[in-house]
C-alpha cells in the first residue's frame, strides 16, 4: 500500500536517471581516497583526527519517539521507549584547533542503539543545505581552495573559476556568511539535508528530511559579542548545559511533496512543506576530556534500521566510503603512534 506522497519517490528516481544520463560525459567521480586527500591538502595532516569535523567531542544521551513518528515509520526508534544515544558535536573542517568563532558549521553526529542490534546513524550540519550537489564536485571544491604557498590564501581567480562554473556549491557557504555564529551548540540548529523514505507498518511510504531544533530556542553570537568570547568556549559550554539538563532538540520531519528534489542536498525544500514533530532528543552526559565512545564511530548515514530507508541522493551514497577511508588513516595513525 502506498502512502499519496509516494509520487515524490517516482519523481525523485527519475531524477537521478536523468542525472545518471547527464553523468556519463562528464569526469567520474573521485575516488574515497582522493577526496581525503583533497581534505588534508586544505586543512594539513593531523595524525589520529578526522579529515572532516576534526575539532569536536564525545557526549551520549537518550531519544524519545512519539506517535507522529510511529505514523510515518515502523522504525523501533519511535516505539516511545528511551532510546540510547552517542553523540558528536564539532566543528566544520578539518582542523582540530579551528576557532569556535569561526563562521563554519557546527555539527551533531548520532548513533541510536536499537533493540534486537540495529542501529541508526546520522551526520547533521546547521544549515539547510550541503556544499555539494554531485560526488564529482567534491575534489575541485576543494583544490579551488587550496592556499597558494605565495600568498597563503586561495588562488582567486582559481576559486571564481569554480564557483561561476558550479553556483549551487556556494549556497552553504552564503547561509553561514549571514547567520549568527552559534553561542553554544545546544542552540544551533542542525539539518540532516538528504532524503530518505520512511516506511510504516502499512507500507506506506512518505520522502523526508529531518531536522534537530534546540528546545531552548536557536540563539546567535553578535559581532561584538564574539570579540570579547575566547577561541575554545563550546566545549565547557556544552558540559555545564548538559549537567544542568539544558541540552535537548525536537526531532522533526519535513515532509516531501512532488516536484520536491530527492537528489539534491544543495537544494532546500520550501519553507511551506509540513514539518511534524516526531521526537526528543536529549544530551544528559558529555565527556570531561577529549576521546570517548564516538571516537571510532563513522557515523555512516547507509546504517539505517528497518523502516528508514535511503534516496537515491549520490552524495549520500558516496559518503560512508570517504568516512572509511579516513577512519582507517586514523586508526593507522594512532598505532604507528604506540
Amino acid at each position: 500500500m502506498r502512502h499519496p506522497l509516494l509520487a515524490s519517490a517516482i519523481l525523485g528516481t527519475s531524477l537521478f536517471a536523468a542525472s545518471a544520463a547527464t553523468g556519463m560525459a562528464q569526469a567520474q567521480p573521485a575516488t574515497p581516497a582522493d577526496q581525503v586527500d583533497a581534505l588534508e591538502a586544505v586543512f594539513g595532516k593531523h595524525a589520529g583526527m578526522r579529515r572532516s569535523g576534526a575539532k569536536g567531542i564525545c557526549a551520549s544521551g537518550y531519544f524519545e519517539g512519539n506517535t507522529v513518528g510511529r505514523a510515518l515509520s515502523s522504525a523501533s526508534v519511535f516505539s516511545g521507549a528511551r532510546i540510547p544515544v552517542v553523540a558528536r558535536f564539532s566543528i566544520g573542517g578539518g582542523n582540530p584547533k579551528a576557532s569556535d568563532k569561526s563562521k563554519t558549521v557546527r555539527g551533531l553526529s548520532l548513533v541510536f542503539n536499537l533493540p534486537k542490534g540495529e542501529q541508526w546513524m546520522m551526520a547533521n550540519v546547521s544549515a539547510p543545505v550541503f556544499f555539494i550537489a554531485r560526488p564529482e564536485q567534491m575534489v575541485p571544491f576543494l583544490q579551488a581552495r587550496v592556499n597558494d604557498p605565495a600568498t597563503g590564501k586561495p588562488d582567486p581567480a582559481k576559486l571564481k573559476a569554480f564557483n561561476d562554473a558550479n553556483p549551487e556549491t556556494t549556497r552553504q557557504g552564503a547561509y553561514l556568511a549571514k547567520t549568527p555564529v552559534p553561542a553554544s551548540y545546544a542552540s544551533a540548529k542542525y539539518w540532516g539535508l538528504n532524503a530518505f523514505e520512511m516506511v510504516n507498518a502499512k507500507g506506506q511510504s512518505q520522502f523526508v528530511r529531518w531536522e534537530f531544533v534546540p528546545s531552548a530556542g536557536t540563539v546567535g553570537l553578535s559581532d561584538e559579542q564574539l570579540k570579547s568570547m575566547p577561541d575554545n568556549f563550546l566545549f565547557d559550554d556544552l558540559r555545564q548545559r548538559a549537567a544542568a539538563g539544558q541540552v535537548s532538540f525536537d526531532f522533526k520531519l519535513q515532509l516531501a511533496e512532488a516536484g520536491d528534489t530527492l537528489v539534491d542536498p544543495t537544494t532546500a525544500w520550501p519553507d511551506s512543506r509540513v514539518s511534524v514533530p516526531a521526537g526528543r532528543l536529549v544530551i544528559d552526559q558529555v565527556e570531561a576530556g577529549m576521546g570517548g565512545a564516538c571516537d571510532k564511530i563513522t557515523f555512516n548515514p547507509l546504517v539505517l534500521p528497518k523502516g528508514i530507508k535511503a534516496s537515491a541522493d549520490p552524495v549520500l551514497m558516496a559518503r560512508p566510503a570517504a568516512y572509511g577511508v579516513s577512519l582507517g588513516r586514523r586508526l593507522g595513525e594512532a598505532a604507528a603512534a604506540k
